[in-house]
C-alpha cells in the first residue's frame, strides 16, 4: 500500500506542518472555549438578566449551543472549497472568521446598555464561531495526516488535536488568573471582555505560522490526476461523499457521540454543577479543569502512538468504555466538593475522553478518498455535534434543573457511550489504509456505499 505520495516528509518540514495545524487549532478552540467557559460564569448575568439565575444559565447555554448548529454548515462549505482548491487555503480563512468574530465579542454592549439587542448580537457572533470551527478542524487534522509518515500517521495526526485542551488551558487559565487578581465586580463589568480581545493578537501569530505552510502533497497529486483525466477537480464532493462513504459518515458521527457529550460534560457542565450543587467556588473549579486540561494536552500524542500498534478502533473503544464507566464515579467525587477529588475526577475523565479524540483525526481520515476527504471527515465529525457537543450542557443543566441529582446525567453519558461502542464496533480497522488513494473504485460495494473495504479488496485508485 506504500505510494509516493505517502512517503514520509523530511522531519523539519514535517514539524513545521504539526506546529502551524496545532498551533492554529489551540488557538480555535481557544476562541470556543472561552465561549463555553464564560457562558457559565457570567453570560447568564450580563445578557439575561431578568432570569433566574439557573434559567439564565440555560438560556446562555442556548447561545452557547447555537455555535454548534452552524458547524454542519461550516463543515459543507470549508469541506466543498477544501476539496477542491486546498487544505490551506481554508484554513486561513477559518482562523480570521473565528479570531473576528471573538475579538467583536469582547467589544459587544451588554443587556444593561441595549437591551434585547445584546444578547441577539451575540447569537450572531457564536454562529460565525461555529461556522469557522466547523471548517477548521477537517482542514487541520487533514494537512497533518496527508502529509506525515503513514506508519505514525495516529501519534502525528493526533497533535492538531491536542490544540482542543490547549486551548481549553488557555482559556481557563486566562479566566482563573483573571477571577483570581479582579473582584467580582470588575471581572463581571469589564475583566471578562480580556479574554475575548486577547484573541486578536493569537489571530496574528497564527496567521503568520499557518501561512508558511505548503499545501498537501497527496491533495496536489489527487487535483493534477482530477484535472488531467476530467479537467477539473470533483464537482461536489458532498454528493460523492454521501454516495460512496454514507456508512462511514454514520461511524464517524456515533463515534462522535461519546466523545463530544463527555467531553463537554466534563469541561463546560462541570462548572455550573461544582459552583451550585457541590459549593465550590469559580476558582477552584477553574483550577481543576485548568490541571486535568494539562494533563489531557500530555495523554493525547501517547493514545495515538499507541493507535498505531495496536488500532483506532482497540484504543477508542476502551475510552467509549472507560468515559461511560467513569460517570458514577465522577460525580461522586465532585459532590465531595474537595479539591483534590474535583481534579481527580475531571483528570480521570479526560484521559479516558482522550483515548477517543487522539486516534480519532487519523481514523477519520482514513476512512475517505482523498478528492472527497476534507468533506468526509467535516461532515462525519460536524454534523454528529449538532446532537452532542450541541446541547450536552443545555441537557446537563436542563435535568440537573428537574431532578436536581446527577444520575439521569451519568446515564446520559453512559448512553452515549454505548452508541459510540455500537458505532466503532462495526467500522473496518483502517490503520494500514493509505491516504494516497483518491477516489473508489466503481466496484459494486462502492456503489452501493459500503463501508466494509479493506486494503486488498477496496481497490481505491488515483
Amino acid at each position: 500500500m506504500a505510494s509516493a505520495a505517502s512517503a514520509p516528509p523530511t522531519p523539519n518540514n514535517l514539524k513545521r506542518i504539526v506546529a502551524a495545524s496545532l498551533i492554529g487549532t489551540t488557538i480555535e478552540w481557544y476562541d470556543f472555549f472561552l465561549y463555553g467557559s464564560a457562558a457559565a460564569l457570567v453570560f447568564n448575568k450580563l445578557f439575561f438578566p431578568d432570569s433566574d439565575p439557573l434559567v439564565g444559565t440555560l438560556l446562555s447555554f442556548l447561545t452557547y449551543a447555537v455555535g454548534f448548529a452552524a458547524r454542519p454548515l461550516g463543515a459543507l462549505v470549508f469541506g466543498h472549497y477544501g476539496d477542491r482548491l486546498g487544505r490551506k487555503k481554508l484554513l486561513v480563512l477559518s482562523l480570521l472568521l473565528m479570531g473576528g468574530a471573538t475579538f467583536a465579542i469582547g467589544l459587544l454592549p451588554t443587556h444593561a446598555t441595549v437591551g434585547t439587542a445584546a444578547p441577539v448580537l451575540l447569537t450572531v457572533l457564536r454562529l460565525v464561531q461555529g461556522f469557522a470551527l466547523g471548517g477548521e478542524w477537517g482542514g487541520a487534522v487533514l494537512l497533518v495526516s496527508e502529509h506525515g509518515d503513514a506508519r505514525r500517521r495516529g501519534f502525528w495526526a493526533s497533535w492538531p488535536q491536542t490544540g482542543a485542551p490547549a486551548g481549553q488551558l488557555l482559556a481557563t487559565g486566562v479566566l482563573s488568573l483573571l477571577t483570581a487578581v479582579l473582584s467580582d465586580t470588575a471581572f463581571g463589568s469589564w475583566g471578562w471582555r480580556i479574554p475575548f480581545l486577547l484573541s486578536g493578537v493569537l489571530v496574528i501569530v497564527g496567521l503568520w505560522i499557518r501561512l508558511s505552510v505548503d499545501e498537501s502533497p497527496v491533495f496536489k497529486k489527487a487535483l493534477a490526476q482530477a484535472e488531467a483525466r476530467e479537467g477539473a477537480a470533483e464537482k461536489l464532493p458532498v454528493v460523492s461523499v454521501l454516495r460512496h462513504h454514507w456508512r462511514d459518515v454514520l461511524v464517524a458521527m456515533g463515534a462522535r457521540m461519546a466523545e463530544n457529550i463527555s467531553y463537554y460534560v466534563i469541561t463546560a457542565f462541570i462548572l455550573v454543577y461544582a459552583t451550585t450543587s457541590a459549593g465550590v467556588s469559580k476558582q477552584t473549579a477553574l483550577n481543576s479543569v485548568l490541571i486535568a486540561s494539562a494533563v489531557h494536552f500530555a495523554v493525547i500524542p501517547a493514545w495515538g502512538a499507541l493507535s498505531d500498534r495496536v488500532g483506532r478502533r482497540p484504543v477508542y473503544l476502551l475510552g467509549a468504555v472507560g468515559v461511560g464507566a467513569w460517570m458514577f464515579p465522577f460525580f461522586s467525587l465532585v459532590d465531595t466538593g474537595g479539591f483534590g477529588n474535583l481534579v481527580l475526577a475531571v483528570t480521570v475523565g479526560l484521559v479516558l475522553h482522550g483515548a477517543m479524540y487522539a486516534p480519532q483525526a487519523a481514523f477519520f481520515s482514513e476512512m475517505f478518498a482523498t478528492r472527497m476527504r476534507y468533506s468526509g471527515a467535516s461532515i462525519g465529525a460536524q454534523f454528529a455535534s449538532v446532537a452532542a457537543g450541541a446541547p450536552a450542557p443545555l441537557i446537563a443543566t436542563a435535568l440537573l434543573a428537574d431532578y436536581g441529582t446527577s444520575t439521569p446525567i451519568a446515564l446520559y453519558v453512559i448512553a452515549a457511550a454505548v452508541l459510540t461502542v455500537v458505532a466503532v464496533g462495526v467500522a473496518q480497522e483502517t490503520r494500514h489504509w493509505d491516504l494516497a488513494d483518491v477516489e473508489p473504485a466503481t466496484t459494486p460495494a462502492a456503489e452501493t456505499g459500503s463501508a466494509a473495504h479493506s486494503p486488498a479488496a477496496d481497490a481505491r485508485t488515483v
